[in-house]
């Protein structure tokens, strides 16, 4: 009995570990972020639910395309607490992705969230890279109302494979999911990491390095 006992202490004692890893679940109907606060929180201090409103909910500019003009040709448009201040708490997100023909969301990563990812229009190839030792591709080509998850911390990327735009919607597991582009932690870090110790990381001359250090 005393073992059964330890058993089921050791198993419960794994889910609180395994909760624990995650945003914790309100303790309320709502927490609607006060954004004028300037309380520092995990998260955002919440406003007297006396004055909340509908809007507090509500975000109407998703249908709007993102400008991708840019060096990647393509644009994230993050919906999260301080776009809908409902959000808070609620361990949840919203992205509207925008390409243009053959752009790249560049590898990088959510520390605090898994990713599930649907094409509203075009042909996107998505992929993530497992951990160590593997390092194995998963990679598929996405079209309109195909649906693809990226695990919580993995390395993934987009890329636009026709020749027209395309859009897809990510939903993310925390209200603040962060993202590491990984281009950008490695070579645009301040103060910067040293070339000798990218160089011998990436296997290529200091020059290569300080090369592209300066692109960014």
């Amino acid at each position: 009995m005393a073992k059964h006992f330890l058993l089921l202490n050791l198993i419960a004692l794994s889910f609180c570990c395994a909760v624990l890893a995650f945003e914790s679940s309100p303790m309320q109907d709502f927490c609607v972020a006060d954004l004028a606060s300037t309380g520092t929180v995990n998260g955002l201090a919440c406003k007297d639910p006396k004055s909340v409103i509908s809007e507090d909910f509500f975000f109407g500019g998703l249908h709007l395309a993102g400008n991708t003009s840019n060096t990647f040709g393509s644009k994230v448009t993050r919906v999260n607490a301080t776009k809908i201040p409902g959000l808070n708490t609620l361990g949840i997100s919203l992205a509207r992705v925008d390409y243009a023909p053959w752009g790249v969301n560049p590898p990088h990563t959510h520390p605090r969230a898994t990713e599930i990812f649907t094409v509203l229009a075009g042909s996107l190839q998505v992929g993530f890279v497992s951990s160590n030792p593997e390092n194995r591709h998963i990679t598929k080509v996405l079209k309109k109302g195909d649906v693809f998850v990226f695990p919580i911390g993995l390395v993934h990327y987009q890329r636009n494979v026709g020749y027209g735009n395309a859009v897809a919607v990510a939903a993310l597991s925390s209200q603040n999911p962060g993202v590491i582009s990984i281009a950008n932690v490695v070579f645009e870090s301040e103060p910067a990491i040293a070339t000798d110790i990218l160089a011998k990381a990436f296997q290529v001359d200091e020059t290569v390095v300080a090369q592209i250090q300066s692109k960014f």
